[in-house]
């Protein structure tokens, strides 16, 4: 009898935490990160505040939910289109990922910004989130681990190779799960790595200026900049 309960108040438990995330994101999308509080929450669903905490033990544990989800869509966008763009060239799949990922960050830029942005003064992420946003970065992996960097790029490379010698943070289980074939050949491996984060760079460079509204009023389109950015990254890597 127990076992035959515990399915719907899982069921309105999970629901009642979507509700909440849900009217958490408008309040984020409205004023912003610091506009966010467990009790205006409570007020617009009509709960005490009590009833709230029992779903989200404070502010900052509401704040990793939200980010623990923005970097997940992030990442399902990212795996869609790598998956979508497999019989594409490297640049064109280049253009495909990014493309992606600057289209989810456009369409929700305040979820963008709880990620990207300024830090939440006090708040500390969990360390969950570091995978989640390497889940971003690792469909563009195996991209660059079959470029060619010129010189300009072996300061990077030699800092990437003794990032990988080091594993600090299990960073070669992190390159083998998105580029399996490089396991045994540290130089590519260490050219994905140099070339994930350039791309991350520029990205958070880019969709980041966009998605705070810095474009507006200026003579061109963030598609077009980035389009840009990527031709000259694709370039430095030899990717055809």
């Amino acid at each position: 009898m127990v076992r035959a309960q515990e399915g719907p108040r899982a069921r309105y438990r999970e629901q009642t935490r979507a509700e909440i995330k849900d009217t958490a994101l408008r309040q984020l999308a409205e004023s912003g990160v610091g506009a966010l509080a467990l009790t205006r929450i409570a007020k617009e669903m009509g709960l005490s505040g009590p009833a709230l905490y029992r779903y989200f033990a404070s502010r900052d544990d509401l704040l990793s939910a939200l980010i623990r989800d923005a970097y997940d869509d992030a990442a399902s966008a990212v795996a869609r289109a790598a998956a979508q763009a497999q019989a594409l060239s490297p640049r064109a799949r280049l253009h495909a990922l990014a493309g992606a990922y600057r289209a989810w960050a456009v369409a929700e830029p305040h979820r963008y910004l709880l990620i990207q942005g300024a830090p939440v003064p006090g708040y500390i992420a969990p360390d969950d989130t570091r995978d989640r946003a390497r889940a971003v970065l690792g469909p563009f992996l195996p991209l660059f681990a079959d470029g060619s960097p010129g010189t300009s790029h072996s300061a990077l490379v030699a800092e990437m190779t003794a990032w990988l010698a080091a594993d600090a943070a299990g960073v070669t289980s992190w390159v083998a799960e998105y580029a399996p074939d490089t396991a045994a050949d540290q130089r590519r491996a260490a050219y994905g790595l140099a070339g994930a984060v350039l791309v991350w760079a520029q990205l958070h460079g880019s969709v980041g200026l966009e998605a705070a509204g810095q474009f507006a009023g200026m003579g061109h389109r963030g598609d077009t900049l980035l389009t840009t950015q990527l031709d000259q990254l694709a370039d430095a890597f030899a990717l055809d």
